[in-house]
């Protein structure tokens, strides 16, 4: 088994440059939305942004959760989580729910509301060079080394380490590391977290079990539904099945 690679970012580090939101832009051929990269949001065209907090500087991107819901959600199997640990999109099985839109817990997805062929699209840990075994553009370009990209069992194990080793300078908690159940992203940070923005009521628990025990507790509603939607599947396709052997036949008594 490959080991989890993961990130982390101490906003205690960063410098609010902007050098991670350039790179993720040319990495993953995003166009420009905004020459102030403190100013961006997060979009179908942006994947991760930095925000100012008074003197703070911080990051929002996927979390890449162990345990991630969109992936439990979806009913295509569109949303897969890796064996290196990155959270990744196939959009040729997409069929355009947006259930995971709805079920992240941190709110990261987003839709290209404006294309005819709509993706979600969202932070992959540029999954490719990962394989590939390079760092994430966005660690690779950080000048103040806020943002580290490596294993992750070493990344959590230094994270808790600087908070040992400076305990006047960090908020005492590891951003990541236990909400939804963790993921493959650690946050360092000097204040508590939902002064960032980041959210902050979450369960420890991975958020699938929820699902799972939510549908455990209606497994007649599902199958019945799961029948009613096979069967319009069917009748859908057999009435225009019909339309067409009509038409055919229309066209040749025609000739």
């Amino acid at each position: 088994m490959k080991p989890q690679k993961g990130i982390l970012f101490d906003s205690t580090q960063c410098v609010g440059c902007g050098e991670c939101y350039f790179a993720c832009k040319k990495a993953n051929n995003l166009p420009e939305t905004n020459k102030d990269p403190l100013k961006d949001r997060l979009s179908a065209s942006t994947y991760n942004v930095v925000e100012q907090y008074g003197e703070t500087y911080t990051r929002k991107f996927c979390m890449h959760c162990a345990e991630p819901t969109c992936a439990s959600v979806c009913p295509v199997g569109a949303i897969t989580k890796s064996a290196e640990g990155p959270v990744v999109y196939d959009e040729t099985k997409c069929i355009g729910c947006r259930y995971c839109m709805q079920a992240c817990p941190h709110s990261i997805p987003r839709y290209e509301w404006s294309s005819l062929n709509p993706r979600v699209r969202k932070c992959t840990m540029c999954h490719s060079r990962v394989e590939a075994g390079k760092d994430t553009a966005c660690a690779e370009a950080c000048p103040a080394g806020a943002t580290k990209f490596g294993n992750l069992q070493e990344l959590i194990t230094e994270a808790k380490q600087r908070l040992v080793d400076s305990p006047d300078t960090y908020y005492p908690h590891v951003y990541g590391l236990q909400e939804a159940g963790g993921s493959n992203v650690l946050v360092l940070a000097s204040m508590p977290f939902d002064k960032l923005g980041y959210v902050t009521k979450l369960p420890n628990d991975a958020l699938p079990k929820y699902t799972m025990r939510a549908l455990e507790k209606i497994p007649t509603v599902v199958s019945a539904g799961t029948v009613f939607l096979g069967g319009m599947y069917w009748l859908t396709k057999r009435r225009n099945e019909i339309a067409k052997e009509k038409q055919n036949g229309h066209e040749r008594k025609d000739k």
